[in-house]
C-alpha cells in the first residue's frame, strides 16, 4: 500500500479509479474495498473522503457531468455558427467526444450507464445534451444545411437519439463493423456516413473521400 498524502490529489485518484471500475462493471458490483485496492489506499481512506460508496458515486456522477459540460461547450460556444457553415458534422456529439477523449477513456462507458440510470445526474446530463442538440439544429438551419422540420423539438430529439446510439450500442456496432466507432479510425468511417445522410438523405451519393494525409 503506497503512502499518499490525504489531499485533493488522493481524492481525485480515488474518484478516477472508481469511475473506471463503475464504467466497466457497474456501480452496484464494485465494493469500496475494490476501489481502495485499485487506488492503492485503505478502505477507511475512501470512506474518510466520500463518506460512503454512495457519496463516491455521486461525486463521480458530478465529475462526469462536468467533463461532458466542458466538451459540449465546443458545440455551443462562440464560433460554433461559423463551424456549422463549413461542416455539419460539428453537430455530432460523438465526433466531439472522440476528438477530446483519450483512447481507452472510461467516460463513454460511464455515460452509457449514467444515461440509462434513474438518477438526477442522468436526467440532468440528458437534458443538457438535448439542449445542445437543439442549438446544433438551429445552427445548421441558420447555415442552410438543415431544415428545422415541422416540429424542431422532436427533430432535435431524433438527432440526439441517433447520436447517443453510438455510445449505447458501441460494443455491438464495433462487432459488426470490426472497428470501435468511437476510435479515430471508427469515426473516420462513421462521421462521413452520418453527414451524408443528414445533408442529403439516404438517396444522396456518397461523399468524396478526403485526400490522403488529411
Amino acid at each position: 500500500m503506497r503512502s499518499i498524502p490525504e489531499d485533493r490529489t488522493t481524492r481525485a485518484l480515488i474518484r478516477d479509479e472508481a469511475l473506471g471500475l463503475f464504467a466497466a462493471h457497474g456501480p452496484d458490483s464494485v465494493t469500496v474495498r475494490r476501489i481502495a485496492a485499485a487506488a492503492g489506499v485503505s478502505p477507511g481512506l475512501v470512506v474518510h473522503h466520500f463518506g460512503s460508496k454512495d457519496g463516491l458515486r455521486q461525486e463521480v456522477d458530478q465529475y462526469v457531468v462536468a467533463v461532458f459540460e466542458a466538451m459540449l461547450g465546443e458545440l455551443t460556444g462562440e464560433g460554433s455558427a461559423e463551424a456549422f457553415d463549413s461542416d455539419a458534422s460539428a453537430a455530432s456529439l460523438s465526433a466531439a467526444f472522440t476528438r477530446h477523449l483519450p483512447a481507452g477513456s472510461p467516460l463513454p462507458g460511464y455515460l452509457r450507464r449514467l444515461l440509462l440510470s434513474d438518477t438526477d445526474a442522468g436526467r440532468l446530463l440528458f437534458r443538457r445534451l438535448y439542449e445542445v442538440s437543439r442549438t446544433a439544429l438551429d445552427g445548421l438551419s441558420a447555415a442552410g444545411l438543415a431544415a428545422p422540420g415541422r416540429d424542431p423539438e422532436a427533430r432535435a430529439a431524433v438527432l440526439l437519439a441517433n447520436d447517443l446510439a453510438v455510445f449505447l450500442l458501441r460494443d455491438r456496432i464495433g462487432e459488426v463493423l470490426g472497428t470501435d466507432p468511437l476510435s479515430a479510425d471508427g469515426m473516420a468511417r462513421w462521421a462521413p456516413e452520418v453527414l451524408g445522410i443528414y445533408t442529403g438523405g439516404l438517396n444522396a451519393p456518397p461523399p468524396p473521400e478526403a485526400p490522403a494525409g488529411t
